[in-house]
């Protein structure tokens, strides 16, 4: 009888009560609805093994359609990304670039409005006219130093040329004055309108010139005192770049 109660007993303790009307599965076999161990549910990839369409474990997911990290082609970017240093047609380059280095173009130009660094004399002097009362932006050393030349040039050449034209029919008085011959008067309206022609633009290269070195063009007045303010306009005109001075653009079309 004792050793019958003992294997009785011994049932009961290895064995888990189930529950009301279910019945034990076989030795070895997973109740319903559990997958055998090591074994993933229906549809998974197996343990450490990526789905399709994703990277491996641990390689760095990318963006939504981008191809996975390192698998990019060399250089080629996203759509409707340019290229690195390379703009888009007629798109113009940002503000704050170095000093010395004029903004330019698409097609390689470089606009109005902006300075002209490295300017020959012709290109200065068609700016100089063609921004004839433009007080806004800046003017390269180039721009304004090849018009201060054709100044003296256009001045002396056309003072030499009346000269030599008051001379035929001069009258020279008693008291030393002398009266310039007829051919002296067509040279005396050229000087005159030269000179109110172009005292607006000179004026707006001035002015242009100080912005380049980051002043302002009220600057301009120390002009009024005499020598002294020529002399050191003359000083502040031979100075370079300075980058603050991009504050004085303006671009336009």
């Amino acid at each position: 009888m004792s050793d019958a109660r003992d294997d009785e007993q011994g049932r009961a303790e290895g064995q888990q009560p189930q529950p009301y009307g279910q019945a034990q599965p076989p030795y070895g076999q997973q109740p319903s609805g559990q997958q055998p161990y090591g074994q993933q549910p229906s549809g998974q990839p197996p343990y450490g093994q990526a789905q399709s369409g994703q990277p491996p474990y641990g390689q760095p997911q990318g963006p939504y359609g981008a191809q996975p990290y390192a698998q990019q082609p060399y250089a080629q970017q996203s759509y409707g990304q340019q290229p690195h240093a390379q703009q888009s047609y007629g798109q113009q380059q940002p503000f704050g670039a170095p000093p010395g280095v004029s903004p330019r173009l698409a097609d390689g130009s470089v606009p109005l409005w902006a300075p002209l660094y490295g300017a020959g004399p012709i290109d200065s002097v068609k700016r100089f006219f063609r921004k004839y009362a433009d007080f806004s932006g800046r003017a390269s050393r180039s721009e304004y130093w090849w018009v201060a030349l054709a100044t003296v040039v256009v001045w002396f050449g056309l003072g030499l040329l009346s000269l030599l034209a008051a001379l035929p029919g001069m009258e020279v008085h008693a008291d030393g004055s002398s009266d310039p011959g007829p051919g002296f008067y067509p040279f005396a309206l050229v000087f005159t309108v030269l000179f109110f022609g172009t005292i607006v633009p000179y004026l707006s290269i001035g002015v242009r010139r100080l912005h380049d070195v980051d002043l302002s063009g009220w600057l301009l007045l120390i002009n009024l005192f005499p020598y002294l303010g020529g002399i050191a306009l003359t000083v502040l005109a031979i100075l370079g770049p300075k980058p603050g001075g991009a504050r004085f653009d303006r671009p336009r079309p």
